[in-house]
């Protein structure tokens, strides 16, 4: 998921917050740079840890492949649907304030998560969770943008991804060897220390701020939003079990498409006060860096779900050996976006947009051909490390791209609306590849029933003792199919990058704010 790294244009999200309290001393300054690092990372921290659980709690809980989707998608649901509101949120309530109310929601759902005794009580818990994240993710951004003026903003946050960038690749390991030493539990309880130091820190150092022309919540586009999204992952969900011509299934699939033109509508209907402004897709480089990073974003969320699973089931790795497999994406993801920085600067952004994801289409692709109980640094890493590289080559020009092309009086904005659209990619990816799974690992199973070929699924992806060599030879092809689709999507938004975007001399023009 997006959690292995952050979404692109969070930096973005920054640079468009202007107003900040002159007042502050160094001191205060550099304990709310700590409080938004704890905070913002901290939920992309329990999505990278909870991918590398998934495989115990799925047995554990003795959950089929389509429930324990809803581990991560419970999550992912509300944080896409609802980060924008949250950003609204924010600015007119206070950034402080919206802040600790998240950090606390999400704590309480975190121990919540910890104790839970079943799959739908994990479930339910996670959706709560899920809110609390769209409360402070966009607080802790707007609360750093705040604080620091223009001048200092570069600085912090240089400081701010840097050090982000090495929590997150802590992140996977030390969940994995929780998961392996402790139990899946403990990498919810995890997040209760950091959640109370990041509040703390908050109330006591960072001053209070809010936007004096903030509007009022777009709460009917909300809702809608995120109506359409869940039916049309529930109905994604189901396709395992009900097969793709269930009549329920097609009508929920139905729902939700009718759910998110509604959405469109609404925005449309509203305008000033709507939480993604249509306006902005009247620019060609916001539309297809949208598009670029929809594609992106659903082939990284997709690989990096299933990954674990084939390292874990196929491969014979630990918990923590998973977590460390993904190290090296991390690392390259956080430390290799100042180099593409700078290349971007000198040759141009859409170059990279279009190189970028080509070459992560290429590590997806070979991923799909390695097999994972070979020795990692001759299997896996190569892999890894390109995926990693397209990665981090793609995400700054990304970010600078939707902002130039919104222009600064829409920047924030911009921002959150190809934030919101990284997530929910992710969200997509999990049910939709799920679909793709199971009807790969069917058709090479040749199973007489679809009742049948779950139920031997479920096995598989379970750690079941006594599974039919067949089965085994099934998923792994079937994994192979997810990640040849996975590479596919990106190489398309490769395609998009190189030839949607306007030509690089083009961009700084719209740098007026004009839309």
């Amino acid at each position: 998921m997006v959690g292995f790294t952050r979404p692109p244009c969070d930096a973005g999200v920054i640079q468009a917050k202007t107003c900040f309290d002159a007042t502050l001393s160094q001191r205060r300054k550099r304990l709310t740079l700590v409080a938004t690092i704890i905070g913002s990372s901290m939920a992309l921290l329990d999505s990278s840890v909870v991918n590398i659980a998934l495989p115990a709690m799925q047995q554990a809980l003795h959950a089929d492949a389509a429930a324990t989707q809803w581990i991560v998608n419970a999550y992912m649901l509300p944080l896409g649907a609802l980060v924008l509101i949250g950003g609204s949120a924010a600015d007119l309530y206070g950034r402080r304030r919206i802040f600790v109310v998240g950090v606390t929601v999400f704590t309480i759902a975190s121990i919540a998560c910890g104790l839970s005794p079943n799959l739908a009580a994990l479930t339910v818990s996670r959706a709560v969770q899920g809110l609390g994240a769209a409360l402070l993710t966009p607080a802790s951004l707007a609360m750093l943008g705040a604080t620091f003026d223009e001048r200092e903003r570069s600085r912090a946050i240089g400081i701010w991804a840097g050090a982000g960038a090495l929590m997150l690749a802590v992140g996977p390991p030390l969940g994995g060897w929780l998961v392996d030493q402790v139990s899946w539990r403990a990498i919810f309880l995890l997040n209760v220390p950091l959640a109370i130091v990041a509040a703390a820190l908050a109330l006591g150092f960072a001053c209070e701020s809010s936007d004096p022309q903030a509007k009022q919540l777009d709460w009917r586009g909300a809702v809608a939003v995120a109506m359409g999204l869940a039916l049309i992952t529930w109905g994604l969900s189901a396709i395992p079990a009900a097969g793709f011509r269930d009549r329920t299934v097609l009508a929920t699939l139905g729902a939700g498409a009718a759910s998110l033109a509604l959405f469109v509508a609404i925005e449309a209907y509203q305008h000033e006060r709507a939480m993604m402004p249509l306006s902005l897709y009247r620019s060609r480089d916001f539309s297809a860096t949208n598009a670029l990073t929809l594609l992106l974003y659903f082939a990284l969320g997709g690989a990096l779900y299933y990954l674990p699973f084939g390292l874990i089931r196929l491969g014979g790795y630990s918990a923590t050996q998973a977590g460390a497999a993904l190290l090296p994406f991390s690392l390259i993801m956080g430390f290799g976006a100042a180099f593409a920085g700078v290349l971007a600067d000198r040759l141009g952004p859409r170059l990279l947009l279009g190189i970028g994801p080509i070459i992560a289409a290429c590590g997806l692709a070979m991923l799909a051909f390695v097999d994972p109980r070979q020795a990692f640094w001759a299997s896996v890493l190569p892999s890894i490390v390109l995926l990693g590289l397209g990665m981090s080559i793609t995400v700054p020009p990304l970010t600078s791209t939707v902002m130039s092309a919104a222009g600064k009086t829409h920047a924030g904005i911009a921002s959150g609306v190809n934030n919101a659209v990284a997530r929910i990619a992710g969200l997509f990816a999990v049910a939709a590849l799920g679909a793709v799974l199971f009807a790969s690992f069917s058709y090479h199973l040749a199973a007489p029933t679809p009742a049948q070929a779950s139920e031997a699924l479920d096995a598989v992806m379970s750690g079941q003792s006594g599974v039919r060599e067949q089965a085994v030879d099934a998923f792994e092809r079937a994994l192979r199919t997810i990640m040849l689709v996975a590479a596919g999507c990106s190489a398309l938004a490769g395609v998009i990058g190189g030839l949607w975007t306007a030509p690089n001399d083009a961009i700084p023009a719209r740098e007026s704010g004009r839309i």
